[in-house]
């Protein structure tokens, strides 16, 4: 309840956030009309129709995006007639025959409910609200946990609230207006300049500018009071399992195993039940496993995407576990949750496999499945099941490896009978990425260069939203970055379009890590990085030389640098010797 009312605070404020800016004109032309028969049904539809379609682009699918494209072509050229029907009476006029008096009901001469209506679907379809914390959070759940009716009434709330705030201001520009009317006599050249700015919203969404200049520019007004919204009110991440029962925070009266040679019990409690894994969509180095088939063992099962770096760091332990609790009755499984579209592609997850050797079996959960069936929230999660398919314990995130071992080690016992015995614990040697980070040096944090998720962008060039774009970078602050050369900047990554360009980032950690693939037909992508505009000598990363050189053969997490002596803020610079390249996200260690 609490975050629908704060989705529909943050649906108000928008009215004072430029990205409102292009369906300003389409909703003011309602002005001076009759709220019931004007305003509030053109309310109604576009908070309909914006619902509508942000449940379905947040299902993430092909077809929604052509349904969607396809929705706001038809409604552009929809509000193109509009503005044009205001601006001049007599294309109203010619229009009116063969569509029935469409212009004119359109045009607000005569108040008309489905008029009304129809121009509010219009304008709910090219409204693009401000992708500020609270809208991201409804739509990242919803791709992380699938569309659902409370992914759709959080929109609608969100929505309704736009439509508070605009019907105040309508009610208010009403009044205004008839005054001007009243007191001017410039009631057609009011009805001339609403219509110059129809056509102007109609312009400024076509271009694309709706969704580059204005949301950037709005997300720097009113994202802060967003956020401040969600830390205040907004439920906190879950801190235990999915499907936790009472007897979770019980203290400790342990599982009662019905076999009853087996004297031992465990104090940890039950958080839940093992949900099917059926959900996966493939698996690999392994037979599809059941839950039948896992009775018995004691299962971990690891949630994880391969260009995560604290996924990645993960790995040494978990190949060590599987390895020395194998014949004790330990099954881990891995389950491939992709983050980028590129980690969809089973053939680069195989040969994620092979590269961090991993031989034990492996999900993949494109669809996410598996990911809602367990509520997991987190890359990487652990949750290691008994040996009757209860969930006993849980670890998001890095770290927690000797707990999670002693879990192992006593599930392991409960399930023979007998009390676990001190047989140490796991000590592997990560190497490159998958050492261990260096958490007291790290001032830098995970950045994204996809406008979808990006932050901290110091180009001046801010409006190349999908299209080519030149790009220039200065000096820079701590952990800002920026692109220099032609890039076309898309909503999960940046793709260079001429040999030369650059990304520059002004950071502070021992490792910097960026996940980068090669050009679209294969073609390796050549670069070379300095740091402080030299060549990286001992600092290099383990995907480059001395000399900074490397090649981008593949899709994946490049380390680029690794601060060999005292870890201090640097400014890394990539330059790419060849076109095509596609950058996603700096991560640090």
């Amino acid at each position: 309840m609490i975050l629908f009312l704060v989705s529909f605070l943050a649906g108000a404020l928008t009215i004072a956030s430029p990205c409102i800016l292009p369906v300003v004109p389409f909703v003011f032309s309602r002005a001076g009309q009759p709220l019931f028969r004007s305003i509030l049904p053109m309310l109604f539809g576009m908070v309909a129709s914006f619902a509508g379609v942000a449940t379905l682009s947040a299902v993430g699918g092909g077809w929604a995006v052509e349904t969607n494209g396809a929705g706001r072509a038809a409604a552009l050229a929809l509000m193109a007639l509009f503005g044009w029907t205001l601006l001049s009476p007599r294309a109203a006029a010619v229009l009116s025959r063969p569509l029935v008096a469409a212009g004119n009901r359109l045009s607000g001469r005569r108040a008309s409910v489905a008029g009304s209506l129809l121009l509010g679907v219009a304008t709910g379809l090219l409204w693009t609200p401000c992708a500020g914390p609270i809208l991201g959070l409804v739509l990242t759940g919803a791709a992380l946990h699938g569309a659902s009716l409370q992914t759709t009434l959080l929109l609608a709330a969100y929505a309704a609230g736009a439509a508070t705030s605009l019907t105040l201001a309508l009610l208010a520009g009403g009044r205004l207006l008839a005054a001007m009317k009243r007191s001017l006599g410039i009631g057609q050249r009011l009805r001339q300049g609403l219509g110059i700015a129809v056509l102007a919203g109609v312009g400024v969404i076509a271009l694309g500018l709706d969704t580059g200049l204005l949301a950037r520019l709005s997300y720097a007004g009113t994202s802060g009071v967003e956020q401040s919204l969600i830390d205040r009110f907004a439920p906190a991440a879950p801190s235990a399992a999915p499907g936790a029962a009472a007897a979770s925070h019980a203290s400790g009266t342990g599982l009662v195993l019905a076999d009853a040679r087996r004297v031992y019990r465990s104090s940890l409690s039950v958080e839940g039940v093992l949900p099917s894994l059926d959900g996966a969509t493939d698996w690999l180095n392994s037979k599809p496993l059941t839950k039948e088939e896992l009775r018995g063992k004691v299962v971990l099962i690891d949630f994880w995407t391969y260009s995560c770096i604290n996924c990645i760091r993960t790995l040494p332990y978990l190949r060590a576990w599987a390895e020395k609790y194998r014949d004790q009755g330990l099954v881990v499984v891995g389950v491939h949750a992709p983050e980028f579209a590129f980690e969809k592609r089973i053939a680069n997850v195989q040969k994620a496999l092979r590269d961090f050797a991993i031989t034990y079996p492996v999900a993949i959960d494109n669809d996410f499945h598996i990911w809602r069936a367990f509520g997991n929230s987190y890359w990487p999660a652990f949750y290691i099941a008994d040996a009757t398919g209860h969930i006993r314990h849980h670890q998001f995130g890095e770290g927690g490896y000797e707990q999670t071992e002693r879990v192992i080690q006593d599930l392991l016992a409960e399930a023979a009978g007998g009390r676990a015995g001190d047989s140490g614990l796991v000590s592997p040697a990560g190497q490159g990425a998958q050492a261990p980070a260096d958490l007291d040096d790290i001032r830098s944090g995970e950045t994204y260069v996809g406008y979808r998720q990006a932050a901290n962008f110091a180009s001046p060039e801010r409006d190349g939203i999908d299209r080519p774009q030149d790009y220039s970078v200065g000096a820079l602050r701590l952990n800002r970055w920026g692109l220099s050369g032609n890039w076309t900047v898309g909503p999960e990554q940046a793709r260079l379009n001429r040999a030369g360009g650059a990304i520059v980032y002004r950071f502070r950690a021992r490792d910097l890590h960026l996940i980068l693939g090669p050009a679209q037909d294969g073609r390796p992508v050549r670069f070379q990085v300095t740091i402080d505009g030299m060549a990286p000598g001992p600092d290099h990363g383990t995907d480059i030389d001395a000399e900074g050189n490397g090649t981008v053969s593949e899709t994946k997490l490049y380390q680029l640098v690794r601060q060999a002596g005292e870890v201090r803020e640097r400014t890394f610079e990539v330059r790419f010797l060849d076109p095509g390249v596609d950058a996603y996200a700096f991560t640090f260690g």
